[in-house]
């Protein structure tokens, strides 16, 4: 297979409800989409869900469109390969710019699917037929608007909850949530927010007495061994996300015993091709994993489910509707949840098609290979 053309294009869309974490807030999301054409006419699409700013890592939008259009694409452009595996290796010299490789590779398994006529999901190794989604809520100006979200999202039958988290707003919501739902499956996430020094563990030791499914990332990507602190010293499971970008970063989490949980996230880990190796590792120890989010469009999100029907995927992945985000999306027909069930598609790839009018009535600037100009 050989790749003749590739475009991108920088899409903006709003978001139904503001959404705020422990470093940030936004409206509205900014995603590159990426569009790869073979000798044949065929297409494949991805998305680079990398964030706006350099919060949640070094990677932003602007970062994933300069890597791309100077470094990724001119390596996948006309280079011979005959599986999605080897699309990796074309890039191998360039370190680091997870986001940016997922969304090219991503176009790739696509494209190469949709050529064999096999759905992504079975070409990866999936074996469900749908996948149980769960939701991600924001940081909220009170706990009874948080509460409000969570009824919503509970009504619509999402299987499990996650509850961003920072200073001051950790356990009394914590607690608050649980009270009102003592059976939901309810995990937190701080997004690396916390210092990990004895008054800080002990403090998230508090959240031990709620019945969390897990504590994720409560200490800076780089800080394994306060992670590993922390899971010794409580009962609740530690989950690693920004922390483990790459394979070894997971060979030194299971080392450390810095956490019990991986999340695996597509972008974050550069991609379909060593998500799909970390599940496997995971397995191999007894790792359960689930799939995280970005707040992807439907092209990214529907590449999260399709990880996520794979046999180690055993908790709740952020595969919810795209409605809980978006009021119109990028694919038809959009991601949607069944009682917080989402079923795996059987069409090839991705399983759904792309919305080129949608796309362009929302880009902001968009690159063509046929005409360097428009870079």
């Amino acid at each position: 297979m050989r790749i003749t053309r590739a475009r991108l294009f920088e899409v903006r869309l709003p978001l139904v409800h503001r959404f705020t974490t422990s470093s940030h807030a936004k409206s509205s999301l900014d995603h590159i989409l990426v569009e790869l054409t073979d000798e044949s006419g065929a297409t494949g699409w991805g998305e680079i869900a990398s964030p706006a700013g350099p919060y949640y890592c070094s990677e932003t939008t602007e970062t994933a469109w300069l890597t791309a259009i100077h470094f990724l694409l001119p390596a996948v452009l006309d280079a011979e390969w005959e599986h999605p595996e080897q699309v990796d290796r074309l890039w191998a010299r360039v370190r680091g710019h997870e986001f940016a490789k997922a969304g090219v590779v991503g176009a790739a398994w696509d494209l190469w699917t949709r050529s064999q006529g096999v759905p992504l999901a079975s070409a990866l190794g999936g074996t469900r037929e749908r996948v149980r989604a769960g939701v991600s809520l924001g940081i909220e100006a009170t706990i009874d608007e948080l509460l409000a979200q969570v009824e919503r999202q509970v009504e619509a039958g999402y299987h499990r909850v996650k509850l961003k988290i920072s200073h001051g707003w950790d356990v009394e919501p914590v607690a608050a949530v649980r009270s009102a739902y003592p059976e939901l499956d309810l995990h937190v996430d701080a997004n690396g927010v916390y210092e990990s020094d004895d008054e800080t563990i002990a403090h998230l030791g508090e959240l031990d007495r709620f019945g969390l499914t897990m504590i994720e990332q409560p200490f800076a990507p780089r800080n394994l061994l306060g992670s590993a602190g922390l899971q010794a010293r409580i009962s609740t499971d530690v989950c690693l996300d920004e922390s483990v970008v790459d394979l070894h970063d997971l060979e030194l989490m299971i080392a450390l015993k810095a956490g019990r949980v991986l999340n695996i996230k597509v972008s974050r880990m550069g991609g379909l091709t060593v998500a799909r190796d970390a599940h496997d590792r995971a397995i191999g120890e007894g790792i359960p994993v689930w799939c995280g989010g970005m707040h992807e469009f439907g092209i990214g999100r529907a590449a999260n489910v399709a990880i996520s029907s794979l046999p180690g995927f055993t908790l709740p992945s952020d595969v919810s509707g795209s409605d809980k985000y978006y009021s119109r999306d990028v694919i038809a027909p959009p991601v949607i949840a069944h009682d917080g069930w989402v079923d795996v598609p059987e069409a090839p790839g991705l399983g759904h098609d792309v919305d080129l009018e949608w796309i362009d009535a929302n880009t902001l600037r968009r690159f063509d290979s046929a005409e360097p100009s428009t870079t």
